[in-house]
């Protein structure tokens, strides 16, 4: 019997700088030279509101704040963010409203849902307000932003701006598949692909739209089923995958597991039905080695999570996107493990 580890935030701790959380590392090493992301500081802020209150340490609490300020910092006057900030604090601009922006929308939302601290529930609130008034052409980005909007909505269902990006997303986000065999709104699978269906199922929960919830349900299950092999999960690599191709294919990425596991929470909070079980179960099975080289993805004694799969075993290098993929993986294992505990 395989035995999921509860999360460890020992490395990502280790990834701290003066002003946010380093992007890359060379092993369990930062690579400080290579500076800061909004996307990932915002991975982290998210990974931190998730995480159970009485299992916040000082330190954790004060990455969470650092982490907000980081973002605040991040956001300009128009509502969007600039991504890049070098190691010496300096901003690389421009801004925009790509991944970055709805990141951190998805990011303050739900902050404001979930922190117990009233004054950083406020200062999230007002930077995603600030953000939601933007419009991005990205299906990704509308998707991320449309997740932290449906968080907002949980806690303050009237809140209009929230609900004004959530129906913005779904005039992005509903889209007609390819065909009866590629049931999937774009012509290849390319990064993080279960936020689209995710971001769905969100949207049509809220607004009681039951097509909505059934389009996103059929296209998840389309994914999943189409990146399991021989029981265990064989993800979308780095360079996409379209109807021709075939796997195993590498390199393979942890956010595209992440997102699979955010995504089957949501189906099984919603429908109940044990595939999505199975389906955040695969996930998880996935870091500990069952995939398609039988080689564990993390690194037991720092708590980091490896970069990729490659064809010729793991990249080891621990950066911020893969700890926070294979962290938020676990939270989950370690919920669910709780409720039938």
């Amino acid at each position: 019997m395989i035995v999921v580890p509860e999360p460890n935030f020992s490395h990502l701790l280790s990834l701290r700088g003066p002003y946010g959380t380093f992007e890359h590392a060379k092993y369990a090493i930062p690579r400080v030279e290579h500076g800061y992301c909004t996307d990932d500081v915002s991975r982290v802020a998210l990974v931190l509101a998730r995480q159970d209150t009485a299992a916040m340490t000082d330190d954790l609490t004060e990455l969470m704040w650092s982490s907000l300020h980081f973002m605040e910092q991040a956001q300009r006057a128009t509502g969007e963010f600039v991504n890049r900030r070098l190691c010496t604090g300096d901003w690389e601009y421009p801004a925009s409203s790509n991944d970055c922006w709805g990141r951190a929308l998805w990011a303050l939302g739900t902050l404001y849902a979930r922190s117990g601290d009233s004054a950083l529930r406020d200062r999230a609130l007002h930077a995603f307000e600030r953000g939601a008034a933007v419009r991005s052409s990205w299906p990704r980005s509308m998707a991320f932003g449309a997740l932290g909007a449906s968080e907002v909505l949980r806690v303050s269902p009237q809140h209009a701006s929230a609900r004004q990006l959530l129906d913005a997303s779904v005039t992005v986000l509903d889209r007609e598949n390819v065909s009866k065999h590629w049931r999937w709104p774009e012509e290849r699978l390319t990064y993080a692909n279960a936020v689209l269906p995710e971001a769905l199922l969100a949207a049509g929960v809220f607004t009681g739209d039951g097509r909505l919830v059934d389009l996103g349900l059929e296209q998840l299950r389309w994914l999943l089923e189409s990146e399991t092999s021989q029981g265990h999960l064989s993800v979308t690599p780095s360079g996409g995958r379209g109807p021709d191709d075939t796997g195993p294919a590498f390199d393979q990425q942890p956010i595209e597991v992440a997102a699979m596991s955010d995504a089957c929470v949501r189906a099984l909070t919603v429908t109940g039905d044990p595939f999505w079980r199975q389906g955040r179960e695969l996930c998880e099975l996935w870091f500990m080695g069952h995939n398609d080289l039988r080689v564990e993805m993390f690194d037991q004694h720092t708590g980091g999570g490896y970069d990729g799969l490659t064809a010729s075993g793991p990249n080891l290098n621990q950066g911020a996107e893969s700890t926070v993929a294979l962290l938020t993986t676990l939270q989950h294992a370690r919920r669910f493990a709780l409720a039938t505990s």
